[in-house]
């Protein structure tokens, strides 16, 4: 399994950022669990983290979720962004969805506190659809992906911050997501400590929600 499979690391030719239980799984999932590391630039990221911090700062970090799927966190959802963040979460679209996909219009926000972390799910497909993109903040982590139905194959996502993963496809439906506890963050032999960790997640509509209808609670990623 993936937190012993650090003896028998296999990795994407030409990518220190991925790595899975064999080239079988790798191929598979080349195309739809991708990560763009340095996405953002040092003030891109100073950017966001500036415009979030006012509105995390006034919540509490929780410990149980509405599905159980996240420990040690605060989250918001946000529609509304200054020009500065909103260029950049246009360059997210253009990188990560297709030009038929409508996203959904609030932006969903998770602070991870240092110990927090999110256990292995699959987000559920009446709340978000086809495609799932996140920008990493502040502190680099591992996110690890595993087949719900032969859990022997497996993915793991190296996240810097100024990184932006995508998934879709097979790794959005087929495939578990979480990200290691800082206990178990490691990526192959690489010990990648955890602080607090801010994402930045846009996510495409759920077939069959207009865009003008009312938001969902959001799922974890």
């Amino acid at each position: 399994m993936a937190g012993s499979g650090r003896l028998a690391l296999r990795t994407l030719p030409g990518s220190g950022w991925v790595r899975g239980s064999g080239p079988a799984v790798l191929r598979r999932l080349q195309d739809s669990a991708v990560v763009q590391p340095g996405f953002l630039s040092k003030d891109e990221e100073e950017t966001l983290s500036r415009e979030l911090e006012p509105e995390l700062r006034r919540r509490r970090y929780e410990y149980d979720h509405w599905d159980a799927a996240i420990h040690g966190f605060r989250e918001t959802e946000k529609s509304r962004w200054s020009e500065a963040s909103q260029a950049i979460l246009q360059r997210v679209q253009s990188a990560a969805f297709d030009p038929g996909q409508t996203l959904l219009s609030r932006v969903h926000v998770l602070d991870l506190e240092p110990q927090g972390y999110i256990k292995p799910h699959v987000d559920s497909v009446k709340f978000c659809g086809a495609t799932i993109a996140g920008l990493s903040l502040l502190s680099p982590s591992v996110m690890r992906l595993v087949h719900t139905q032969e859990p022997g194959q497996w993915l793991e996502l190296l996240l810097e911050p100024g990184s932006l993963y995508i998934l879709r496809g097979s790794a959005r439906y087929d495939f578990s997501h979480e990200i290691l506890r800082d206990e178990e963050s490691f990526f192959g032999d690489r010990r990648i400590p955890r602080s607090r960790r801010i994402s930045v997640i846009c996510r495409s509509l759920p077939e069959g929600l207009g865009p003008g209808q009312p938001g969902q609670p959001p799922p974890a990623c």
